[in-house]
């Protein structure tokens, strides 16, 4: 069964499942629909919601692709037929049932004119249709406004429906609770202000009845300049309670405070509204801010607890943290409660306090706990009153407690924090100064405090001084030290309570720089298992962060203090440090040789074989997710196995992502690791791994058109994989040649190199190379226009491929089969197997080869007229040429865009898209194809055409 959800977050779910739809627009689209359910919507609506500012020129080829999207994957439920179209727009059908706007509405009727408890049901199952505004999560659209605010007002009306009902019903506790959620929205709105003291009263609350009522004169008076009704007055006449004198303890709050007002927003909704003792835990990292921020919400809400605020510093951090029994004996006497009355054990006092504040409405702050046991005594058991406790652990064993992480300020909130101490004319003289402070500060307020007081009280110093000597993290936090502010001993506080293994796997983790990594590296550094009650420790006392992540959890340091952890090293644990650096990169190691293997997609090169004997306990999960979410650690670590010369693990590690960077066209990261590895490999004398290292940047020299570079490579790889003895390396490399003599217009050569390779492949057993060497050859004998000798070897490629199970090869046999039959004017047949190999090729996820099946498509599409199809595919695959880099793509599909223009008799844009091509074909230095364009353009820019041939194999 399908459900469509509109009231919340939109979400479409099939069987409790939900079903994703893709990016933003096609959600805006759908939603759209949605909002006028079996009903059609026009065209042109939807384009004015999807781009509100200006519709592109081909918004309406964009609409019906959002529309075969969307169908798609509601068709893989089983429900693709929902979304039909009609004369002029479109429409989604929505049985009952199946949407919450139209469930919500049914519960409204059900409860109208029902018993009051069949009435609440009703309303109840009404209110539970609603998961937050309505569309939450989607950019609004002023198309939406009226049926929103319809929604949203029959929203309020239910509630305050089901407010006045469970007051009749008997049901004040949950009233009350509705009634503070109703006023946060409504403030000025008397009658539940009277609703509000009734329903306390009634439960039995009378002071928090009274408190209900200054708070509604107040607010009556600073919004409205009124005083309260009659009703309200009369209200309030009726009742007495006692009155206490309030305490304030509270300490100065910051002046030049900054940010957190998301945070604070969240903490002090929490303590505002509550009718039963509440407790919220702060807890974040040493010096993150979490007292400024437990003090500032405390003074912000000193109106809100009439009988005063207490705060005790209970020292959590010292070497000897406060005693229970010694904080409460302080509290008491701040409650009036004298010496001779005081009593003597842990529990009495605890008892004697929870009496003392069960009748009165204070705030209390608990700063820097030190554990649950400390805090536990503390803490009121009945009453109104609100305890905010900081700590720099976490607190499980206060179960009741809402615990709140205090993460470092955002970006736009540290600058802000910064200009407040050193002046923000100061701040403007200097941007990138100013931007690198706070970069080395980490956004840490602490950080940002003490540089922010060292420039204050030194005039004469520029920013970027101050920069420059943060920018060095071996002397980082003896930088970021003034007076009694510094970093170092703030994060010693925490560190020096750690146990033995801890500190030594806080230590290790330091080394690795900053990277973020998963729980297994733990281990790997303590040369254990698993140790997951270490990475528990230190995530409690967040010395370590747990990082936004899918799939497997993360974790990094923050960079202060990593830079503390790289100093706590001992120069005598050198060999040591170099071990738990060489453990965690072998386990990286085994990870990214199990991935790539296990890839969909088989690489055409070299997978290293496996260094060292570390390996995790868990695997890789599924491959290119486990790359995806490991690339940027995988990276470093090539960085880091060279730093501390672990050179064999260097270029294992590079060549294993490899087949990740050639998936995705990462060619920046592929360059940078493999000159890095190129470099360790040469340094430990290994002739193979300096080949592999070699053929790879080989190829991605040829991804980028650069065929010198790639020749050199390729040439250098052969003759080392020759030296070496390994007959399939040197096979692979000729490959690569013969790529680079094909697109140089060396046919005779490349087609030699190419059956030199294929010799080899066939003796060595190696089909999946074999496969790929065929459609090469396949394909060089389609440049000489032998089409029944290309069919063959393609065909041949295509049952081999076939029965090995490639099916990456397979769909690029098809691809090339597409290319010859389009060659021999069979448009049709060149269709029916583009579009089988488009299918392969997304069910593999290969976005590169699905933008260059996109382009054979496009221009078959442009050969048979079909001009708006032809347009949509060769726009996309220039998309995916430009985002990868392929130069030479980019230039035929600009000349296929100039035809397309011609054809439709656009001169001005067919001569632009040429001379676009033009333009790329010179950076390339291919003259044969740059001199025909300009031929093109001397006699008449709407003649001209050209032939595409794919690169790479």
């Amino acid at each position: 069964m399908i459900t469509f959800r509109a009231l919340g977050p939109f979400e479409v779910a099939v069987a409790g499942r939900p079903l994703p739809l893709g990016g933003a627009k096609p959600r805006l689209l759908l939603a759209t629909l949605l909002l006028q359910a079996n009903r059609v919507v026009s065209a042109d609506a939807l384009a004015e919601v999807l781009w509100p500012r200006s519709a592109p020129r081909s918004a309406a080829a964009n609409i019906r692709t959002y529309v075969h999207s969307l169908r798609k994957r509601l068709g893989d439920a089983g429900v693709g037929e929902r979304i039909q179209g009609r004369a002029g727009g479109y429409v989604v059908q929505v049985e009952p049932g199946e949407f919450d706007v139209a469930e919500f509405e049914a519960r409204l009727s059900e409860a109208e004119g029902a018993e009051p408890q069949a009435a609440l049901a009703a309303l109840d199952k009404a209110m539970g249709c609603w998961r937050g505004e309505v569309l939450a999560d989607l950019a609004h659209s002023h198309l939406w406004s009226a049926e929103v605010a319809r929604l949203t007002e029959q929203r309020f009306a239910a509630q305050e429906r089901r407010v006045r009902l469970r007051v009749e019903l008997g049901e004040q506790a949950r009233a009350v609770r509705e009634i503070r959620e109703l006023l946060a929205e409504n403030p000025l709105r008397e009658e539940l202000w009277r609703q509000l003291v009734l329903a306390l009263d009634a439960d039995g609350r009378r002071a928090e009845a009274l408190e209900a009522y200054t708070q509604a004169e107040r607010v009556l008076r600073d919004e409205l300049d009124a005083e309260p009704g009659p009703a309200l007055s009369r209200t309030h006449a009726e009742l007495s309670a006692d009155t206490a004198l309030p305490v304030h303890q509270l300490p100065l709050d910051l002046p030049d405070f900054t940010g957190r007002e998301e945070l604070m927003a969240e903490v002090t909704g929490l303590l505002r509204s509550n009718t039963q003792p509440v407790a919220v835990i702060l807890s974040g990292a040493p010096g993150v801010g979490k007292s400024s921020i437990a003090v500032r919400v405390a003074h912000r809400l000193r109106d809100e607890f009439p009988d005063g605020q207490l705060h005790v510093d209970l020292r959590g951090t010292a070497d000897s943290p406060r005693r229970p029994q010694d904080v409460l004996a302080e509290l008491l006497r701040a409650l009036g409660v004298l010496d001779p009355a005081m009593p003597r054990g842990l529990a009495e006092r605890s008892a004697l306090l929870r009496s003392k504040l069960a009748s009165r409405r204070l705030c209390i702050v608990l700063d820097d706990a030190a554990d649950s046991a400390q805090v536990r005594p503390l803490l009121p058991g009945t009453g109104s009153c609100a305890v905010l406790i900081t700590s720099r652990v976490l607190l499980p064993g206060l179960p009741a407690a809402r615990t709140i992480n205090v993460e470092v300020l955002t970006g736009e909130e540290a600058a802000e924090l910064l200009a407040g101490i050193v002046g923000h004319e100061r701040m403007s003289a200097e941007p990138e100064g100013a931007q690198e402070i706070l970069r080395c500060c980490g956004r840490l307020p602490l950080a940002i405090r003490v540089a922010g007081a060292k420039l204050a009280h030194r005039p004469n110093w520029t920013l970027t001084v101050l920069a420059d000597r943060l920018s060095d993290e071996r002397k980082r936090l003896d930088e970021l030290r003034l007076g009694d502010l510094a970093v170092r001993s703030s994060v010693s506080l925490s560190y020096e309570q750690l146990p033995g293994s801890t500190a030594r796997a806080f230590r290790g983790l330091g080394q690795l720089g900053p990277v973020q990594f998963p729980a297994w590296v733990v281990a790997a550094v303590l040369d254990r298992p698993e140790a997951d009650d270490v990475l528990d420790v230190l995530v409690d006392a967040h010395l370590v962060e747990m990082v936004a992540s899918t799939g497997e959890p993360r974790y990094r340091l923050h960079d202060l203090l990593r830079c503390y952890a790289v100093e706590q090293a001992a120069p005598e644990e050198a060999d040591s440090r170099r071990a738990r650096v060489r453990r965690v990169i072998e386990g990286y190691l085994a990870l990214a040789v199990d991935a790539t293997e296990r890839m969909p997609i088989h690489f055409f090169g070299m997978v290293p074989e496996l260094s060292g004997s570390w390996r995790a306990v868990r695997g890789a999960g599924e491959p290119n997710a486990w790359f995806e979410a490991e690339s940027q650690t995988l990276v470093a670590l090539v960085e880091l196995a060279v730093d501390w010369q672990l050179d064999d693990l260097a270029w294992r590690l590079t060549a294993a992502c490899t087949p990740y960077f050639d998936v995705r066209a990462l060619h920046d990261d592929w360059q940078r690791t493999h000159e890095i590895a190129l470099v360790a490999a040469r340094r430990c004398g290994d002739l193979c791994g300096q080949a592999i290292v070699l053929r790879n940047l080989g190829q991605v020299a040829l991804y980028q058109d650069d065929y010198r570079a790639a020749a050199d490579s390729f040439r250098e790889s052969l003759r080392l994989f020759e030296e070496a003895g390994d007959d399939r390396g040197a096979a692979i490399a000729l490959a690569g040649l013969s790529t680079v003599s094909r697109v140089t217009d060396d046919d005779e050569l490349a087609l030699a190199q190419c059956l030199r390779a294929l010799e080899t492949f066939e003796r060595v057993g190696d089909q999946h190379s074999e496969a790929v060497v065929r459609i090469a050859v396949g394909s060089l004998w389609l440049l000489r226009d032998c089409y029944a000798t290309a069919e063959r070897w393609y065909t041949d490629a295509y049952e081999l491929s076939a029965a090995i199970g490639d099916r990456h090869r397979e769909a690029r046999a098809l691809q090339q089969i597409a290319v010859l039959h389009q060659m021999r004017g069979n448009l049709g047949a060149a269709r029916s197997e583009l579009n089988r190999a488009i299918a392969i090729f997304e069910e593999l996820g290969d976005d590169h080869c699905v933008g260059y099946a996109h382009q054979c498509l496009g221009e078959l599409f442009l050969r048979s007229g079909d001009l708006a199809h032809a347009r949509l595919l060769l726009v996309n695959s220039l998309s995916v040429h430009r985002r990868t880099g392929d130069r030479r793509s980019v230039a035929e599909v600009s000349e296929l865009l100039g035809e397309l223009h011609r054809r439709q008799g656009q001169p001005a844009k067919a001569r632009e898209w040429y001379e676009q091509a033009l333009a790329v074909w010179r950076e390339l230095a291919a003259e044969p194809q740059a001199e025909a364009i300009l031929e093109r353009l001397r006699t008449d820019p709407l003649t001209g055409g050209g032939r595409v041939a794919g690169r790479g194999y």
